[in-house]
């Protein structure tokens, strides 16, 4: 499937899949659907409470990327883009083509540098927590829960195309 462009962001290309619409449209009926069956909100707001939900998962997604980014620059090797959409809910940080053959550590300073921005976020998030009003409180949880245990603690658990993967390749290289 070929991406589309929305333009660049802090000199990173970005763009989106188009399973990533389909991805945001199935998140979003998925969360509205806990927010009413499993925590008994009204339609109308669980509605609207997904929306959010879903809304939030985007941009930690976003910041989980512009972390491996800011990493990247430090090590000299920076990223070219983030493409939206892999796997239809998840993104994908694109790195030069005919990139040189870089040593582990540069590997490994670059994959954690999304987990470092979501752990950050985590504790945030954490020391705000009990400032959420109402139903808005859940809000606060997921926001807390999807950048502490997708985001940052997935390193620990190497799926094959995830951080934790990158890190444990590049381990063993060593």
């Amino acid at each position: 499937m070929k991406p589309i462009h929305f333009g660049k962001l802090f000199g990173l290309q970005i763009s989106i899949l188009p399973l990533g619409f389909i991805g945001t449209l199935a998140l979003w009926i998925g969360f509205s659907a806990i927010a009413h069956y499993a925590l008994g909100f009204a339609f109308d707001e669980s509605v609207l409470l997904g929306f959010v939900a879903t809304i939030l998962h985007w941009i930690f997604e976003l910041i989980h990327s512009l972390g491996h980014a800011f990493a990247a620059k430090q090590t000299g090797y920076p990223m070219l883009g983030i493409t939206f959409g892999i796997f239809a809910i998840l993104a994908a940080t694109r790195y030069p083509k005919d990139e040189p053959t870089l040593p582990s550590s540069i590997h490994i300073r670059r994959a954690l540098g999304g987990p470092i921005a979501n752990g950050l976020l985590s504790i945030l998030f954490f020391l705000l927590l009990p400032l959420w009003p109402g139903n808005w409180f859940w809000i606060g949880m997921f926001a807390l829960f999807e950048n502490l245990f997708v985001y940052t603690l997935q390193v620990f658990l190497p799926l094959g195309f995830n951080d934790g993967s990158t890190i444990l390749r590049n381990l063993r290289r060593k």
